[in-house]
């Protein structure tokens, strides 16, 4: 049975989506954390002849991103310089990105990710799809916050002019970051909520994919988990397996993302991982990403889901995929995992 299928510790498992407290990520505050220290440290690695990489990674990668925040401040007031700018200046490829990403607030992070996928010829909804179904409320207003910062428009309003038809709906609604996020759970509204679900996809000729959208991206994380039961009593089939039936393209994927989301963070974040590195060529970029903004969330939990779905380490993976510097910023990332 897959990881999808099986709903029976669904209703008590707790979600990425609603948990706040920070115990399931690989990277925490580093001890005798020492400001001035790191800042004279990245300053030598920077302004010597030729960069030396190895500081670079031995002091980003060790310090959690509201240290390297305070990292960053104090170097450009030691500098008169962005240590943005810098990175930017002095590596290049996949590791400059990685670094950027490091030293970047998580939020302006999210917010850099959206506007590079929608920048350019045609816009990467896959993307679009992983960030807005897999982020909490608070996590989207952060995104949001930056992104006005940063460009001076609304994130909804851009991402209107580039996306449309029922896939920009459903993505819109996600990007207001309004989910409901109550833990109660109304057990006649998930019976009638699944019931709705079967009869606008399953039961009837042609799919009404409004009550879809509806439902799966208004109702709470509890409600859903509780819905999706429900939904395969009365269809016998999952709500995925129905989603995949009955829909296809950017829509199907956006809202399997969101009931595999609903269920399991880290287990859909794995798979985007596994994919990333499979077949010819690494996915760098989702690869940075999921790494990056998930190392202080639930990266123990996505490498304890990789290992369960795929029957190997993360880790292990990593080591056969990635190499040089930018390899080891992300094993460092990862850290060991047995």
């Amino acid at each position: 049975m897959s990881v999808w299928d099986d709903l029976d510790l669904l209703l008590d498992s707790p979600s990425s989506l609603t948990v706040t407290s920070n115990t399931k990520g690989t990277m925490k505050d580093k001890a005798n954390f020492k400001v001035e220290e790191d800042v004279s440290a990245l300053r030598k690695a920077i302004e010597g002849l030729g960069t030396t990489e190895k500081t670079l990674v031995e002091v980003l990668t060790q310090r959690s991103n509201a240290q390297r925040q305070l990292i960053a401040q104090a170097y450009e007031k030691a500098t008169g310089r962005k240590l943005v700018a810098d990175l930017k200046g002095d590596t290049h490829g996949d590791f400059e990105d990685v670094l950027v990403a490091l030293v970047t607030p998580p939020g302006a992070y999210d917010s850099q990710e959206v506007i590079r996928a929608i920048k350019g010829a045609g816009t990467t909804e896959s993307t679009l799809t992983e960030i807005f179904a897999s982020r909490s409320n608070g996590q989207i207003k952060a995104l949001s916050d930056a992104y006005l910062a940063e460009t001076g428009k609304s994130v909804v309003r851009d991402l209107q002019s580039e996306v449309s038809g029922d896939y920009g709906k459903a993505l819109l609604i996600l990007a207001e970051g309004k989910r409901d996020e109550s833990t109660n759970v109304d057990a006649a509204k998930a019976k009638a909520d699944a019931k709705a679900l079967y009869e606008a996809g399953e039961k009837k000729w042609g799919t009404d994919e409004a009550k879809f959208i509806d439902i799966l991206c208004h109702r709470s994380v509890p409600q859903l988990r509780q819905t999706l039961v429900e939904y395969k009593t009365i269809s016998k089939k999952t709500l995925q397996e129905s989603i995949e039936g009955e829909m296809s393209g950017a829509l199907e994927d956006l809202l399997v993302a969101v009931v595999k989301c609903v269920k399991n963070v880290p287990a859909y974040l794995a798979e985007r991982i596994f994919k990333s590195m499979k077949g010819a060529g690494t996915d760098e970029s989702t690869l940075t990403r999921i790494l990056v903004s998930r190392s202080e969330i639930d990266l123990l939990d996505i490498r304890a889901e990789y290992k369960k779905l795929f029957g190997f380490t993360l880790y292990s993976q990593l080591e056969g995929e990635v190499s040089g510097s930018y390899g080891e910023v992300l094993k460092r990332l990862c850290g060991q995992d047995g």
